[in-house]
């Protein structure tokens, strides 16, 4: 089996990180595999923002626990010391499988490079509220985005999960 199938056999969504931060060149290579996602007609309707600022991360924790409907003190985001939001372009009718592709490059990419990665969700209904169009607005993107997922990155603390089986009777042939 090759390399790349093989790594993506293996990666897990993490739960727990450790608080040390991920270099920024790491980062970088995550997001430009997100960058590199398929999408509808080529067109790249997904955008990409990077959260490092731990006030600015753990604001948006905050929101997102209270969406979740989690009490004070849960971290949605499990301690990951990066987030990196995935947004679709609203107008354009693939926005939601796009951002979707976005996503899975990213864990992937993290997962090759020794980073944990976790989807998390709720990015929906933060940017759909006022905070999360102001936030897109302070960053000077125009237009209507949904947000698509956050993918929590960070170095796993402890074991890294092992896959369980894979179901049966999931695949159908028509030959």
């Amino acid at each position: 089996m090759s390399e790349v199938l093989e790594r993506m056999k293996e990666r897990r969504s993490i739960r727990k990180y450790k608080p040390d931060m991920v270099p920024q060149e790491t980062i970088d290579q995550i997001i430009e595999a997100g960058l590199y996602a398929a999408s509808g007609k080529g067109e790249q309707a997904a955008i990409i923002i990077q959260v490092t600022n731990k006030e600015l991360r753990d604001e948006i924790a905050k929101i997102n626990q209270k969406i979740g409907g989690w009490g004070d003190g849960f971290d949605p985001f499990y301690g990951a010391p990066v987030i990196l939001i995935v947004l679709g372009c609203k107008d354009w009718p693939t926005h939601v499988y796009d951002g979707s592709l976005v996503m899975g490059n990213l864990m992937l990419a993290a997962h090759d490079l020794g980073i944990g990665s976790c989807w998390i969700h709720r990015a929906k209904e933060e940017f759909d509220s006022q905070w999360g169009k102001d936030l897109l607005k302070s960053l000077g993107i125009e237009g209507e985005y949904e947000g698509i997922g956050h993918c929590a990155l960070g170095y796993a603390d402890g074991e890294l999960p092992q896959a369980p089986a894979r179901k049966k009777n999931r695949v159908f042939y028509i030959k």
